[in-house]
């Protein structure tokens, strides 16, 4: 049985840092993708950032420069290192895996269709106070 659980979420100062954590267990596959995903209050989930069993990563456009995805392979972990947090970025985070390679469209300026990933963790809340 696969699941992801994140960890590392909670207030912060805008303008500091976060690191978000996903442990990942049950999961077997050696080509895979996973990725970092946030939803707003009544909203879908958006893409945020995605990497692949080579350590290709990708992001969105706000993501760029400010966040950075990682993984520890041992440690079956995936990370989301974010600074200069800002009020916008709000939201519920979730790490999500599927086997074989990233979607194409999980790159910048695209569409990141959430229902091409299998796995989902329960989420993990960021919040900022100013």
């Amino acid at each position: 049985q696969v699941q992801l659980t994140e960890s590392g979420g909670g207030p912060v100062q805008s303008g500091g840092s976060l690191r978000l954590s996903c442990e990942v267990s049950g999961f077997t596959h050696t080509t895979y993708c996973m990725a970092w995903f946030r939803a707003f209050p009544g909203k879908a989930r958006e893409g945020v950032a995605s990497i692949d069993n080579d350590g290709y990563t990708t992001y969105q456009g706000f993501a760029k420069g400010r966040f950075t995805i990682s993984q520890d392979k041992p440690k079956n972990t995936l990370y989301l290192q974010m600074n200069n947090l800002k009020v916008e970025d709000i939201a519920m985070y979730f790490c999500a895996a599927g086997p074989g390679a990233c979607p194409a469209a999980y790159n910048e300026g695209f569409y990141w269709d959430d229902s091409l990933l299998n796995y989902w963790g329960e989420g993990t809340l960021v919040t900022i106070s100013s």
